[in-house]
């Protein structure tokens, strides 16, 4: 037998495994899990008799197109069903983006740190990751973004609100930093978290696109929707783009029921209002507990909240995950905070007091 390999491509050599928010453990101490932004309500209502209705069809394929889900999506936004693009939750259809402009010798650009997925998709492609530095605020420094554009660039990502740090590029320096961008290069506005956003100086992505034919917009349904486990996103793009998205997409990626599920999702959109106003209002509550601790907390619109720990940070979230609640560490860096239910929310906060005092 031969000890040969298979040949496999070397833009895959030295790509990091995607690491996903740690569960809580099965029949171990912890009860909470505050590691993946995942929403703590159960599906909204009518979700879940739709999709066992769908589950009775699991014997056949599913529709391809989306047709119901892209139709709900196009009244809802009011934008031509030419330029929607399903895919298997936002990242799935990120990862179609690159497949679409990006391949060895090309650049993608993007804020760091931001969604960890950027750098592996963008390796797969085998394009090259530019990544530049949050500003002390952790937010888009988008003057050096713009100024790192070369004519290798393919595609920019803007992560708003950003992920992990939830802070937030507003309307005018968005406005400013596309009017540099050259017109033959993608810029695309993951907006997996704006159903979160207060600001009023945040933009819609979706009213940014229309005039401009060189921005995307991704959204989801994993996060304020409740459907993280069903895997369905979108994007919002002019027609090449989103054509280019549908030629590039896994057949059949979408199942039915996460398609039905989504649409049921839609239509029970004044439930979800209220479920997103009270997990707000809970950011707000854990935010100013942060602050009052006396941690530096950078602002956010998302359902999580940003501590900068450094070298802490391994730290933190072991004292966390022995308390009861496991967070999302990145090593070196800081760890983001899921907002969750009250409870654990409340012994976040009790956590991060006593670490806090210790330091």
């Amino acid at each position: 037998m031969s000890e040969t390999s298979p040949k496999l491509r070397a833009e895959l050599d030295g790509i990091p495994t995607y690491k996903p928010g740690k569960p809580a453990a099965a029949g171990g101490p912890v009860a909470y899990k505050l590691s993946s932004n995942e929403n703590p309500y159960p599906p909204l209502p009518g979700v879940m008799e739709t999709a066992i209705a769908a589950a009775h069809g699991f014997n056949r394929y599913p529709d391809m197109a989306c047709t119901g889900l892209m139709n709900e999506l196009a009244d809802r936004f009011g934008v031509p069903l030419s330029h929607l693009a399903a895919g298997t939750g936002s990242v799935g259809v990120a990862q179609s983006l690159l497949q679409s402009t990006s391949g060895p010798g090309d650049e993608v650009i993007f804020a760091w740190r931001s969604f960890e997925a950027y750098p592996i998709i963008t390796q797969i492609s085998g394009a090259k990751a530019v990544r530049v530095p949050l500003t002390s605020g952790d937010v888009h420094d988008l003057d050096a973004m713009a100024e790192a554009v070369t004519d290798r660039t393919r595609l920019i990502f803007v992560c708003n609100p950003n992920n992990p740090t939830g802070t937030v590029v507003r309307r005018a320096e968005l406005e400013r930093f596309l009017d540099r961008v050259p017109s033959d290069v993608l810029v695309v506005l993951d907006e997996a978290y704006c159903e979160f956003v207060r600001d009023v100086d945040v933009p819609n992505g979706i009213e940014i696109y229309r005039d401009r034919p060189n921005v995307a917009v991704l959204r989801t349904f994993s996060k304020a929707y409740g459907l993280a486990g069903l895997r369905v996103g979108f994007a919002v793009a002019h027609e090449p783009v989103a054509a280019a998205l549908r030629k590039t997409a896994v057949p059949f990626g979408v199942s039915q029921l996460a398609q039905d599920a989504a649409v049921a999702s839609l239509q029970a959109e004044d439930e979800l209002m209220g479920r997103v106003g009270s997990l707000v209002s809970e950011r707000g509550r854990v935010y100013e507990g942060l602050v009052k601790q006396g941690w530096t907390v950078p602002e956010t619109q998302a359902n999580f909240v940003w501590l900068r720990l450094g070298e802490r940070t391994v730290d933190f979230a072991a004292v966390c995950e022995k308390a009861g609640v496991v967070v999302r560490p990145f090593a070196g860096e800081g760890v983001r905070v899921t907002i969750g239910e009250d409870e654990a929310n409340d012994l976040f906060l009790h956590t991060a007091e006593a670490f806090r005092k210790e330091l």
